[in-house]
């Protein structure tokens, strides 16, 4: 069986997750652990990042290039075009997603965790103690404001990401205002790349992600709470129920590597 050394958190891995199941592969989602674990990955696969995908004897890392080998592994269902043109399209799309989105999604979620004490909370990892968990509830907004600063990720830079993302999904909303998808009229690595790299934007509301409760169907103030992105979203509901199975299909272990939401691509 197919491993996804991931962490259920990643939005880069709910983009190869997006995949599997859309393709009907059976796979096993490995959660990966903070620490020691970070060095069997690295071991493993030359690098310390999630998600990477073990296919036997084949380890692959980075959820581009375990996108493209799903695709020529497993061909069944297609989600790169073989069409020169369409091909190249998808390409450059799940490019900008990867780019645009993913990295904006990220810094948007760190500045929603500053605002919402809820929030911050919410996204700790399952298995995280009460007593940090009320720490991590406790510290003032402006504190996590002053942290981002020093990794790029201060008030500047979480609002002009914020200002990117509402750019992006009201061009996504002008593009399939008259098509099913966005590149084909079936779904390809461009569709699964953004579906997924939203999440952090807003979380799906249903039982696809072992996540709290509180967290299902919540998202970014002022972003996932817009009329305007409605759109959108109800696309990207509706390519969850049509491909995206359910936990209980899923099997899913512990164990090693790493977890934390920036080490991820």
């Amino acid at each position: 069986m197919l491993e996804l050394y991931q962490f259920e958190m990643s939005h880069y891995s709910e983009k190869v997750r997006l995949i599997l199941d859309y393709k009907g592969l059976e796979y096993r989602k490995i959660e990966v652990t903070p620490g020691i674990g970070q060095l069997e990955l690295v071991r493993m696969s030359g690098q310390r990042q999630v998600p990477v995908l073990k296919d036997g004897s084949v380890v692959i890392a980075d959820s581009t290039a375990i996108a493209e080998y799903l695709d020529k592994q497993y061909p069944d269902k297609p989600i790169i075009p073989s069409d020169p043109k369409l091909r190249g399209l998808c390409l450059i799309l799940e490019q900008w997603a990867d780019e645009s989105i993913g990295l904006n999604a990220r810094k948007c979620l760190v500045g929603a965790m500053g605002q919402d004490q809820s929030f911050r909370t919410a996204v700790l990892p399952a298995g995280t103690p009460d007593i940090f968990k009320t720490f991590v509830g406790s510290v003032p907004g402006d504190f996590f404001s002053f942290l981002g600063i020093g990794v790029g990720m201060g008030p500047d830079a979480i609002k002009a990401a914020q200002a990117a993302m509402k750019h992006d999904l009201a061009s996504l909303c002008f593009i399939l205002m008259e098509q099913p998808y966005l590149i084909t009229d079936q779904p390809t690595l461009a569709d699964f790349a953004v579906a997924g790299l939203t999440m952090y934007i807003k979380f799906p509301a249903g039982n696809y992600l072992n996540i709290p409760d509180t967290l299902k169907g919540k998202g970014i103030s002022g972003i996932a709470d817009a009329g305007t992105f409605d759109p959108f979203f109800t696309w990207r509901d509706k390519l969850y129920s049509d491909y995206r199975k359910p936990l209980a299909t899923t099997n899913t272990s512990t164990g090693s590597g790493p977890t934390s939401i920036n080490i991820e691509d």
